[in-house]
């Protein structure tokens, strides 16, 4: 009870200080699997401050109640830290004790939880091709399904990495023994599976949604990535770059009786959605201004949009504040916060995208809005009279109404 108190009167001061806006501290996760892009803005004396045995920092984690599933993880692995007046304390904790105030009454009555996060991830070459389980597979071990959506920030990508390239899906005709086949080939090198998959270019300042049960390989981008809030997820690649990929990582998710199931492991998949000839189509976005506002000195779009299973389970946008000018932006729901260039206020809240970051360094780029905050409006203040104040926020489920759906993009740019 102490400590519940404790934070929740931590929280409340917090909030009141901050007009209902809390100070996020940077939130570093490895993969031991991945070679970091270095574009995340952290050292590179930092890079394997969790050890090389944890794998290279890959990943920043933006207001996250969700921990890292790495394996040795530390206790608070991808759990984000409210810093204020000399305090840290877990956005987590802070939810539990404030959540009507924090996320809003109805999202806390649905979830009593912030069920979402977002992260970039960064690497320097592509990620083994795998899928994450839906909420009917990830019950079977005790957890929740993962959609996703990705965005490519231009800001932080003035560089491409070794492989600008995705892996979606599988080609059209590719029979469950194919995979199969596959699976049945992990100890002998490379397995295959990219064999039965389409590339797609990445582009900078575009994006795609991604269901749960998909198979994707994410190329060397770095990539806004706003997501459910689970950590689930079966590799389906035995080797990339020449590194091999453990089997645990085929499994991890699954129960322990069916992890040498080779059929129910390819069952996994969602055959009709990989298997669709018109895969692109169903699953990239490019933004759509939210109103044409930019005569009054900024744009703010939507970057990652479109329902899973006919409901919005997450959306993002990017604003962009033009040099010394100054917007109120009102929401219908709380968002994490993140600047990617330029430096000003936001709710008197100063804030600015820093060019280096050490382990450990506090920040002024990150940012938790309240629910209370957000639909009384924030004010955002460019400070700058050469460059954009540039920030992506990322929304729960059931927040805005009219999201766009996947395809708007070109029904937008044709009117």
């Amino acid at each position: 009870m102490g400590v519940a108190t404790s934070v929740s009167g931590l929280t409340r001061q917090a909030l009141e200080a901050g007009e209902g806006i809390l100070r996020l501290a940077p939130n570093w996760v490895p993969r031991s699997y991945l070679v970091p892009g270095r574009r995340l803005k952290l050292d590179s004396r930092d890079l394997y401050s969790y050890g090389t045995h944890r794998g290279g920092i890959d990943e920043r984690w933006f207001a996250s109640t969700t921990l890292a599933m790495n394996e040795n993880r530390t206790p608070d692995e991808g759990l984000s830290f409210v810093v204020w007046n000399g305090q840290r304390f877990t956005l987590r904790e802070a939810v539990e004790a404030e959540g009507p105030r924090l996320i809003g009454g109805t999202l806390w009555d649905a979830y009593h939880r912030w069920p979402v996060y977002s992260k970039f991830f960064d690497n320097l070459g592509p990620i083994p091709h795998h899928l994450h389980q839906s909420d009917e597979q990830a019950r079977l071990v005790g957890r929740e399904g993962k959609p996703e959506g990705y965005y490519f920030p231009p800001q932080l990508n003035a560089t491409s990495g070794n492989f600008p390239h995705t892996y979606f899906g599988l080609v059209s005709g590719t029979s469950r023994e194919d995979v199969r086949d596959c699976l049945e080939r992990w100890e002998t090198g490379e397995n295959g599976i990219l064999d039965f998959s389409q590339a797609y270019r990445l582009k900078p300042g575009t994006g795609w949604l991604v269901p749960p049960r998909t198979l994707h390989a994410p190329g060397s981008l770095l990539t806004y990535e706003p997501q459910w809030g689970s950590d689930v997820l079966a590799m389906f690649q035995s080797l990339v770059d020449g590194r091999r990929v453990e089997r645990e990582l085929l499994v991890q998710d699954v129960p322990a009786e069916k992890q040498h199931d080779l059929d129910f492991l390819v069952n996994l998949i969602d055959w009709p959605a990989n298997t669709d000839g018109e895969f692109k189509r169903h699953h990239y976005l490019e933004p759509i201004a939210v109103n044409d506002s930019a005569s009054e000195g900024y744009v703010d779009k939507w970057v990652v949009y479109g329902s899973i299973d006919g409901k919005p389970r997450f959306s993002a946008r990017e604003l962009t504040v033009l040099p010394d000018a100054h917007c109120t932006i009102r929401d219908a729901g709380a968002y994490g916060l993140i600047v990617t260039q330029g430096h000003g206020t936001i709710g008197g809240m100063n804030v600015d995208c820093p060019s280096s970051i050490r382990f450990g360094q506090m920040t002024q780029d990150e940012i938790f809005v309240s629910y209370e905050a957000a639909v009384q409006g924030v004010a955002f203040e460019n400070h700058s009279q050469t460059d954009p104040l540039v920030t992506l926020r990322y929304f729960g489920p059931d927040v805005h109404v009219g999201v766009p759906e996947v395809g708007d993009h070109a029904v937008a740019s044709e009117a």
